[in-house]
């Protein structure tokens, strides 16, 4: 049976659901709504995150417990994982050290020769978007990390009183 978790536990719960589950919106809407196609190493950023996510949602039905407690964890840990990616695909695009050479391409759709002679390809040291010179995966980085600390912290001053 699961306990209502309050205090500073509750929110490192709720930033362990909605900052991967943000991130990930955030993306998607770049990708659909604007046309920035991800690289392979975008997509290396996303599957923490989603991994993150999975891990709150059952976290939360498992609240109040040490399971839960663990949950929110392990999913604070794979927002850190997806941060650390982020780090590494920014220290690319700004030619800090060298990333896959491998280029990545759109689906193949229905006529696969077509589609490979006119894919535009995805560079992974090019990024497709800046605000302030920082590109998505810099952003990631940032928030990410910072997040993944601060769970991890809120975690650690849960409210007096309370035993697991």
């Amino acid at each position: 049976m699961t306990k209502p978790v309050t205090g500073p536990e509750q929110g490192a719960y709720l930033l362990a659901v909605l900052v991967p589950s943000a991130l990930i919106l955030t993306v998607y809407i770049a990708q659909y709504g604007f046309g920035l196609a991800p690289c392979d190493m975008c997509w290396w950023q996303r599957y923490p995150h989603f991994a993150a996510i999975g891990f709150a949602l059952a976290a939360y039905v498992t609240r109040g417990t040490r399971l839960g407690r663990a949950l929110v964890v392990l999913a604070a840990v794979a927002i850190g994982v997806s941060g650390a990616i982020g780090a590494f695909h920014a220290g690319v695009e700004y030619g800090w050290w060298q990333g896959p050479t491998a280029c990545s391409s759109t689906s193949l759709g229905s006529d696969p020769l077509a589609s490979i002679m006119n894919a535009p390809l995805i560079r992974c040291d090019t990024p497709a978007w800046t605000l302030f010179g920082v590109s998505l995966a810099g952003f990631n980085f940032l928030i990410s990390v910072a997040c993944s600390a601060l769970i991890l912290v809120l975690l650690s001053r849960r409210s007096k009183g309370l035993t697991r």
